[in-house]
């Protein structure tokens, strides 16, 4: 659904707007202009990344992502998980990527799937990449590590201990109920020049995120298959009454056979703090 209520039909991949036949921008010139102040993007993108240009609470734009089934599932029992979305979604991702300064994932993802977190499925610029890992369970020969001139860090808890890769920055915080908060993670990396924050996985991590009322938005790119059980994307503490349920107005857009639901979160998000510009 669009700002005006109306379901969005354009294929964000297309090169024409379906509804009136306009020529469309590509995507290529996307990521330098969304970087510009002054003007909006060119159609289509201005309607599904422009929310992501600015923050509303301070100079931070926290974003988490997650791709799931229509019973809001990101993997078979079993663990099997690729690829529960089709191509136009893993393009948004990757699009995502192009966009923000960092991609965080926390240790169980990094070592579970191994990433790489790199842009490769669309044109732009890689993300610096960034590891929740508390208790330095990292190996140092994961990919996202990988020597390859993009910023890496790892952020873990004060008295941790192990090596890390030449040129990999380690950011140790303070624990908080024995874990490492999503606020104190947000200021630790807005203070090393971080303003635009995607929160990529895994299901904790996000689920902690909007928890801690740190995002500003969640995008949430439903596919069209139901697995019947696995693991939720989202894994929040319990309320009583549907009226203490978090609030997030919604737009809805659709990606080839998937479907975005852009959800504004910020209204809840806490502030942390006047952030430095990235550059």
């Amino acid at each position: 659904m669009t700002t005006d209520g109306r379901l969005g039909k354009h294929d964000p991949r297309d090169s024409r707007d379906p509804e009136n036949g306009a020529q469309t921008s590509p995507w290529a010139a996307v990521p330098e202009a969304f970087r510009s102040a002054g003007r909006p993007l060119p159609p289509p993108w201005e309607e599904l990344f422009g929310p992501l240009r600015q923050g509303v609470v301070d100079e931070l734009m926290v974003v988490g992502q997650c791709g799931q089934s229509i019973d809001a599932r990101i993997a078979t029992p079993a663990g099997h998980s690729h690829y529960i979305n089709g191509e136009a979604g893993l393009a948004h991702l990757h699009r995502l990527r192009a966009l923000v300064d960092a991609v965080v994932v926390g240790v169980g993802t990094a070592i579970q799937d191994d990433p790489l977190l790199t842009v490769r499925r669309v044109e732009g610029p890689s993300p610096a990449r960034v590891v929740v890992d508390p208790n330095g369970r990292l190996p140092p020969t994961a990919r996202v590590l990988a020597a390859d001139g993009i910023r890496r860090l790892v952020i873990t808890a004060l008295d941790t201990s192990g090596q890390l890769p030449n040129g990999v920055e380690r950011i140790p915080i303070r624990l908080h109920d024995g874990q490492l908060a999503p606020a104190a993670i947000i200021l630790a990396l807005a203070t090393r020049g971080f303003r635009r924050i995607l929160v990529e996985g895994g299901a904790d991590t996000v689920s902690r995120f909007v928890a801690a009322r740190c995002l500003d938005r969640l995008h949430v790119v439903v596919a069209p298959i139901i697995l019947g059980a696995g693991r939720p994307s989202l894994t929040l503490p319990p309320i009583e009454r549907v009226d203490e349920a978090v609030q997030a107005p919604m737009r809805v857009h659709v990606l080839g056979g998937d479907v975005l639901l852009d959800c504004d979160l910020s209204a809840q998000r806490v502030p942390v703090g006047r952030a430095k510009m990235s550059t």
